[in-house]
């Protein structure tokens, strides 16, 4: 056997771990490239480079006079299957240099999701099994906007039929891309406080274990690893960015 958990195929040396990361990153790039890219793959040079990096202070996109010679034009748009919760569309695309290139985008309605914080500092998360994972992943309280649905009320309606926790106050944090290379889903995120228990009434389909965790825990468990939803490791880190703000300087 060798290193890698399996024997090299007769004939063959057995090669050392650089080259298999080698061949696997220059797959992925191949894949990659075909994914993104549907114009003229002849290896010619496309004739451009991003040029050296600037040193500068944060500069936020469309506000550099650059960005404008970054921009995409949409060409065509058309829907190539349609779902009970998003929808895939297939974009021609006009690139910065004329060429076309098509982009598969998933249009989704957007969502919400709550760090419910009690009095005595825990914080409210939900287990629910994720068929796409396979397993049960622990979660702050989220869901997807109705048709037309101000976020703040959905991030009140959310937080009672997933957890039955009814929140006094209810402060808008941020707003994050879930996956914007594909995916034109955004889920604004809320903290609630001065919550009381009321009644929880999920969804048909959702079956969920609710749990008060101290938010040192979560913190600790995303910063080890241990918590990979997006949304909660962006929820556990700003909780931990504020309480380092709002501690007073030695």
């Amino acid at each position: 056997m060798s290193e890698f958990g399996a024997a090299p195929s007769r004939g063959d040396e057995p090669r050392d771990l650089g080259e298999h990361l080698v061949d696997a990153i220059d797959g992925m790039s191949e894949a990659a490239q075909a994914y993104t890219f549907d114009g003229d793959r002849d290896g010619a040079d496309p004739g451009h480079a991003s040029g050296e990096p600037l040193r500068r202070s944060l500069v936020l996109g469309d506000d550099d006079p650059r960005d404008a010679r970054l921009r995409e034009r949409v060409r065509t748009e058309d829907v190539v299957w349609q779902g009970r919760i998003f929808d895939v569309n297939r974009l021609g695309v006009e690139l910065p240099d004329g060429r076309a290139a098509l982009r598969d985008v998933v249009r989704h309605p957007g969502a919400v999701a709550v760090v419910a914080l009690t009095d005595d500092g825990r914080i409210c998360l939900v287990r629910q099994y994720r068929t796409a994972l396979g397993r049960v992943t622990v979660e702050i309280p989220a869901g997807k906007l109705d048709p037309g649905e101000d976020p703040l009320g959905c991030a009140h309606r959310e937080l009672r039929e997933e957890t039955g926790m009814q929140a006094g106050r209810m402060a808008f944090l941020t707003t994050i891309a879930t996956s914007d290379g594909f995916c034109d889903e955004l889920i604004h995120v809320y903290m609630a406080t001065g919550l009381r228990f009321v009644v929880s009434s999920p969804d048909a389909d959702e079956f969920i274990n609710v749990d008060l965790v101290p938010l040192p825990e979560l913190i600790d468990a995303v910063l080890d690893g241990r918590i990979e939803d997006a949304k909660t490791v962006v929820g556990a880190l700003i909780c931990d960015a504020a309480s380092h703000r709002l501690q007073p300087e030695d």
